[in-house]
């Protein structure tokens, strides 16, 4: 499969695209700074420590150079605000300066971490929160790897921005702009000659570093291709074997491997010319300024203290403006990641979802009745406007009775249960629960009131007990054990040695069709709806499996509106009414036998399609009588 993990993350952070600086997307970030300030007492303390362990990194050259002019010196050096100091007494202050310094990274280093890492978890929070409660109709025009994209790889991209690259940046500003102040302090000469071979510097990093992330694009393509065909086969292991294709997705497999090799073995040759490039610069430079500055040394122009100052100046200087680059390209794409993650926070959320507090404004409300009314509805889905699903459609369903939805595919059978839990709003016209519009409900509370059991049934990957429990959080055991019998579920959930304990595995892989529907119906007696959707919920058992579920379903249904999507006649022959639904009208309303009734109708004319001329054998069970 797609490997996951550091390497993964970092390689997902590489291919970030890169944002334009200006005001507009630097205030995009910035606002950002609203998760610092909980923190901001350690945050400031942080940005103390690092300008003090940046101040004790600039002070070594000084006292590195003021050690060699002591040793050459009888009577010591003489540095600024101090005066004459012996060569011991200087080696004490070079080991103190080194301690402070090291001790005040530990502590700067710590708080951007804690800091980092405790923002970056209220961003993951307030990102995830938004993402739950974001409408039906947000989830329909995105894609999930997009969206999880904002949750890891975007706000990873702000954890290391907050993590290293403020602080390198905060640290490679003071030694840039103090060393080159010190070694035009030391000497303006050398100064003169050290900045003639800088850009010499700068351009081969600006031109070697474009081609070396460009390259290394390319072979991160080319892996994310092989980990691709590793994930489709192990996926379709099963078709895979069955016609015996192993050579074939070896050889696939071994064809986009080798491009792989090939990218990296480019990328190789040109890091090791970039590599061999900048040690002749940055050594020759160096040679230079050894060359220039040994002159002035024979002359007596400089000490020998201040040439080996100067030189480890320089190379401060060096490598501040050689990460210039670097870190300018980690800025472009946090303000794009900053971006993507402000507009997933400006999405507006559905009612009293996605908030800090949940919506408690149902919780002194009456238990619905069940009663549904459709008054002219017609619905467009957002992301195919220019299809009408729904149009004008009126549907009448009393208080505990069993309405079956059929017709062909596509006809809106789904849409309507879409809009009865209100994933969507009609276009136009109203659905009434009771008498009253479902929006004048408490969003959360309504569908509290609901429960769907879907034809293919997707587990969490915990426990039985979990998956069960999810219909109504808190419940204790002994409401789990009989939500599952009354399910026909705990004969098979003891047969496992763990029980209720047992884990079911990613989306129910452990257990057949037939046990994670019982699942899904025991979660729903669990939860106790007023209103009961089942859609398709026997279609794809077998028969002894179907016999089992039909039997829970009948249990569920006592007592609660129940709207049934079937394309199997047979099932809903005993349905209290079935309505048929065709091109998003109801087309014919009652019972099974004043339907069949109908010669030219279209249920007469599905079930003939289904049975050809005989009548459908009874199927007890799913919508057998009431009892």
């Amino acid at each position: 499969m797609a490997r996951r993990g550091p390497d993964a993350t970092e390689n997902s952070l590489d291919r970030l695209p890169k944002a334009p600086l200006n005001r507009e997307t630097l205030g995009e970030m910035l606002s950002f700074t609203r998760y610092v300030l909980p923190y901001r007492g350690r945050f400031f303390a942080g940005i103390a420590t690092l300008f003090f362990s940046a101040g004790c990194g600039l002070l070594f050259p000084l006292l590195a150079g003021a050690l060699i002019d002591a040793a050459m010196r009888p009577g010591g050096a003489v540095l600024p605000l101090i005066g004459a100091i012996s060569l011991n007494h200087l080696a004490l202050v070079l080991m103190c300066s080194v301690s402070l310094q090291a001790l005040a990274s530990f502590n700067s280093s710590l708080s951007f971490n804690r800091v980092g890492q405790s923002a970056l978890a209220d961003l993951r929070g307030d990102t995830y929160r938004r993402l739950i409660g974001m409408p039906m109709a947000f989830f329909g025009q995105r894609r999930v790897g997009e969206l999880t994209s904002r949750v890891s790889t975007d706000i990873a991209q702000l954890e290391g921005a907050l993590i290293d690259s403020l602080p390198q940046m905060c640290r490679q500003s003071v030694f840039l702009l103090g060393g080159i102040t010190m070694i035009a302090v030391t000497s303006g000469k050398l100064t003169l000659v050290m900045l003639c071979t800088l850009p010499v510097l700068i351009a081969a990093a600006v031109f070697f570093g474009k081609r070396l992330r460009r390259f290394s694009r390319d072979t991160q393509d080319r892996l994310a291709e092989t980990n691709t065909i590793v994930e489709e086969t192990f996926q379709a292991i099963a078709s895979v074997k069955a016609f015996a294709n192993e050579d074939f997705e070896l050889k696939r497999y071994a064809t986009a491997n080798g491009r792989v090799l090939a990218a990296a073995f480019n990328t190789a040759r040109w890091r090791a010319v970039f590599v061999a490039f900048f040690i002749i610069a940055l050594f020759g430079g160096i040679v230079i300024v050894l060359w220039f500055g040994a002159g002035q040394l024979q002359a007596g122009e400089i000490t020998a203290g201040e040439l080996t100052r100067f030189v480890l100046y320089t190379t401060f200087v060096a490598g501040a403006m050689g990460q210039s680059a670097e870190l300018f390209s980690q800025v472009q794409k946090t303000v794009g990641a900053s971006q993507r993650v402000r507009e997933l926070l400006r999405e507006p959320v559905e009612e009293g979802l996605g908030s800090q507090k949940p919506n408690q404004d149902g919780e002194s409300l009456a238990r619905l009745q069940g009663e549904v009314a459709f008054e002219n509805v017609s619905f467009r889905y957002p992301s195919r406007p220019e299809f009408s699903v729904l149009s004008s459609i009126s549907l009448q369903v009393r208080a505990g009775e069993r309405i079956a939805l059929v017709g062909p595919s596509g006809a809106g059978k789904s849409t309507i249960t879409a809009l009865l839990l209100r994933f969507y709003e009609p276009e136009s016209g109203r659905v009434l629960i009771d008498g009253k519009d479902s929006r004048d409900y408490p969003l959360r509370w309504l569908r509290g009131q609901m429960a769907i059991v879907p034809q293919d049934v997707l587990l969490f990957g915990g426990t039985i007990a979990e998956n069960i429990v999810y219909g109504r959080p808190g419940a204790d055991d002994e409401a789990v054990r009989t939500a599952a019998k009354l399910a026909n579920a705990d004969d098979f959930i003891r047969t496992f040695p763990e029980g209720y304990a047992t884990v079911v595995g990613d989306r129910g892989i452990k257990l057949s069709g037939g046990q994670r529907q019982r699942i899904a119906i025991a979660r729903a007696i669990l939860k106790n709806p007023a209103i009961l959707i089942l859609d398709e919920a026997t279609n794809s058992l077998d028969s002894e499996s179907e016999q089992q579920v039909q039997t829970a379903l009948d249990r569920l249904m006592q007592g609660r509106t129940s709207f049934i999507i079937a394309h199997r006649l047979a099932t809903v022959r005993n349905a209290d009414k079935i309505a048929v639904i065709d091109g998003g009208r109801v087309v014919e309303l009652g019972t099974h036998d004043e339907l069949n009734a109908r010669a030219d109708g279209l249920y007469r004319r599905l079930s003939s399609l289904q049975f050809g001329d005989t009548e459908p054998r009874k199927e007890p069970g799913l919508f057998s009588a009431k009892s």
